[in-house]
């Protein structure tokens, strides 16, 4: 059997802090981690306040959290914990971590850098067991290194004859792209008026409260689109789960979205795509297409139209993004004018400038 190169390789062990109120939970998901050489398990806790009480003398690299516990769950403490572990992503381990449960949602919301479903104790070994390592090695692949300010990005020279700046900005994402979404939004200061189009890959029963969480995160009106909704300053809108969001001119500067489900190359449904050719069309070089962390490349042919009228593209770094997959096919082809972490790409969105 070949050598793992993670485990093999001479960097030292991701330190884990286990969080759940089961302590049968807590010493099989021990045993599970410490058999592995790249996985040291410096703590194991019951509960929210102890883990706070630990992450203030010890730094650990991942946090292991699960929602349901007595007391403080685990969504409450969420962003307690991410402030307290200075660094340290949190991977949700819950029964209530179901794909596209609203409890997976918030999380993700909140901060989470990833879930996973916790089978009944007596199952806590075998395919779990696998998954688990995946999930913590995937991250372990993924430390986010410090982010710079946005006055150290290098952004690439303005191509000659565009505008300075822009009208609308359209953000697509897909997995790890709500986390990095929330710290895009939480940048825009409450004057930024601009029109905020969303793309994000979620089932359609959960973006009524997804975008309910935008709306918190930004601290502005978030609306799930639909057909030949009006496009205002100052307002986010949501592509629904089983359509794709088109913008229309309706002559005189006035603005609407289209909604269509028609197949896509990529094969998603809300796609990125079509929202980035439109915005190309319609707004050209008063565009700005952002590419945030996903799998695949859905955004690239929609962020080559945006670039080729004229418009601004920003995409996700890699040391920030869960999966670098979109964000990534759009920078590896040089279609990108910049490559930031979330935070820098919403600092430049608030400037109101081109990179």
């Amino acid at each position: 059997m070949a050598s793992d190169p993670i485990s093999s390789s001479a960097e030292p062990p991701t330190r884990l802090l286990v969080v759940d109120d089961s302590a049968v939970a807590r010493a099989v998901i021990g045993r599970l981690l410490e058999a592995h050489p790249a996985f040291q398990v410096a703590g194991s806790v019951p509960h929210a306040a102890a883990a706070r009480a630990f992450l203030a003398t010890n730094r650990v690299d991942v946090i292991l959290l699960d929602l349901e516990m007595p007391g403080v769950d685990g969504l409450t403490a969420l962003p307690d914990l991410l402030v307290a572990g200075q660094g340290a992503r949190v991977l949700i381990v819950s029964s209530a971590a179901t794909e596209g449960a609203v409890a997976t949602v918030q999380a993700l919301a909140l901060g989470a850098a990833d879930t996973l479903v916790k089978p009944h104790s007596h199952a806590l070994s075998g395919r779990f067991a696998e998954m688990l390592i995946e999930r913590l090695i995937g991250l372990r692949q993924r430390t986010v290194q410090p982010m710079p300010r946005i006055a150290a990005a290098a952004p690439v020279t303005p191509r000659a004859g565009r505008a300075d700046a822009y009208d609308i900005v359209a953000i697509g994402a897909s997995t790890g792209g709500i986390h990095a979404l929330s710290h895009v939004l939480r940048a825009l200061p409450a004057s930024f008026h601009l029109p905020v189009l969303v793309t994000q890959h979620l089932p359609a029963s959960f973006i009524p409260y997804f975008a309910a969480q935008l709306s918190v995160l930004a601290g502005r009106p978030c609306d799930v689109a639909v057909d030949r909704m009006r496009i205002r300053p100052g307002r986010l809108i949501v592509a629904p789960g089983d359509a794709h969001i088109n913008c229309v001119s309706l002559g005189e500067g006035g603005m609407a979205i289209r909604l269509s489900d028609e197949p896509v190359a990529s094969g998603c449904m809300p796609s990125v795509d079509p929202m980035l050719h439109s915005l190309a069309a319609v707004y050209g070089e008063r565009a700005m297409a952002v590419v945030l962390s996903g799998m695949g490349r859905d955004g690239a042919e929609g962020a080559g139209a945006v670039r080729a009228a004229g418009g601004a593209v920003v995409v996700q770094d890699r040391a920030s993004s869960v999966v670098w997959g979109m964000p990534g096919a759009v920078a590896n082809h040089g279609g990108a004018d910049a490559v930031l972490p979330p935070e820098a790409i919403g600092a430049l969105i608030a400037s109101r400038r081109r990179p």
